[in-house]
C-alpha cells in the first residue's frame, strides 16, 4: 500500500512557474561545502516584494479581483483566521530549523561554519514570513505552532542528547525539510502577491538544507543505515500526522491535502534515492512507517 504512493512517475509539481520555468529544481546540482545560495540576498527580496505589493491588506476590490482569478479572498475572516496558524508553523518551523542545525553543529564541529550558515538563512525565512503576515494584518498563533512542532522536536532533543546525528539529520534535513518544500510548492500558486514573492526565494534556499542532509548520509550510509531506518519509523508517521492535522486550515487557503501529501511523499522518495536508497528500499521504509 505504501508502496503504491511512494513508486510511480514523479508528482507534477503545482508550485511550477506559470511562464513555464520551473521553481524546483529536480536535479540538484549543490555539493556538500560547496552550496550554491541565489545571487539575490534574501532580505533584497522582502525589499522587492514590499516596494511591488500593497504592504496593507488588500481593498474589497482587490479581494474581489482576487477571488474571479480562482485565489482565495486574502481579505476574509476565514483566511486570516486559517492563516494565523499556517503562518505560524512556517515561523516556528523556520526557527526550528535555525535552532536544529546550530545542535547539529555541536555533534559534527567540523561542520560547524556551515551549519551556521544554514541556520542564518532560516533566521532570514522566518523574519521574511513574519513580514507576510503583517502585510496581510494577520498575527501568527504562535502557542499552536510551537505544539504543533512539539513531537518531532521532543524526538530531536532525545536525540541530540544520546549523540544521535543520523537520528538529527533525518529529522531536520530530510523529513522537515520535505514537508517545508512541498508547503511552500502547494502554496506559491495560491498565495497573495506579497507572500509569493517571499515564498519562492525561500523555497529555493531550501534545497541547499536539503541537499546537505542527503550529502552527509549518503557519505556515511554504510554506517548509518540501520539508524536512518529506525528514525525513519519513528519519524515519518508524524509527518502525516502533521499533515493531516493542518489539512482544515490548509484547505481555506486552496492547499488540499492530497496535494500536500503527494508532493511531501515526491520530495522524501527523491531525497532518499539520493541518500542511495533502491525505490524498493523506501517503500518498504514507509510501510513500516506508515502501515500498522
Amino acid at each position: 500500500m505504501a508502496g503504491a504512493w511512494i513508486a510511480g512517475p514523479p508528482t507534477p509539481r503545482l508550485g511550477d512557474d506559470p511562464a513555464g520555468t520551473e521553481i524546483r529544481p529536480l536535479a540538484s546540482p549543490f555539493s556538500l561545502g560547496m552550496v550554491t545560495v541565489n545571487p539575490t540576498p534574501f532580505l533584497d527580496l522582502v525589499a522587492m516584494a514590499t516596494l511591488e505589493t500593497a504592504v496593507a491588506s488588500p481593498s474589497g476590490a482587490e479581494a474581489v479581483g482576487s477571488h474571479s482569478l480562482g485565489l482565495p479572498d486574502f481579505s476574509s475572516a476565514s483566511y486570516k483566521d486559517a492563516y494565523s496558524r499556517i503562518n505560524a508553523i512556517v515561523i516556528e518551523g523556520e526557527q526550528e530549523a535555525h535552532d536544529n542545525y546550530i545542535s547539529i553543529g555541536t555533534l559534527i564541529p567540523e561542520q560547524a561554519e556551515e551549519l551556521s550558515r544554514l541556520a542564518r538563512m532560516e533566521l532570514k525565512h522566518m523574519r521574511g514570513f513574519t513580514a507576510c503576515a503583517n502585510n496581510l494584518g494577520v498575527t501568527a498563533d504562535m502557542p499552536f505552532a510551537k505544539e504543533f512542532f512539539s513531537p518531532l522536536h521532543q524526538n530531536f532533543q532525545t536525540a541530540l542528547a544520546e549523540g544521535k546525528v543520523v537520528t538529527c539529520l533525518l529529522i531536520q534535513a530530510i523529513l522537515i525539510e520535505a514537508f517545508a518544500i512541498s508547503a511552500y510548492h502547494i502554496y506559491i500558486p495560491v498565495a497573495d502577491p506579497f507572500a509569493r514573492k517571499i515564498t519562492e526565494g525561500v523555497v529555493k534556499d531550501e534545497y541547499t538544507h536539503l541537499n546537505y542532509g542527503q550529502e552527509w548520509l549518503k557519505a556515511n550510509l554504510a554506517t548509518a543505515r540501520e539508524e536512518l531506518e529506525q528514525a525513519n519509523r519513528q519519524n515519518l508517521p508524524l509527518v502525516r500526522k502533521m499533515l493531516q492535522q493542518v489539512a482544515a486550515d490548509a484547505s481555506v487557503l486552496q492547499m488540499e491535502q492530497e496535494d500536500l501529501m503527494a508532493d511531501f511523499l515526491s520530495s522524501y522518495q527523491e531525497a532518499l534515492v539520493e541518500v542511495g536508497f533502491t525505490n524498493r528500499e523506501i517503500a518498504k521504509m514507509a510501510a513500516a512507517a506508515l502501515v500498522g
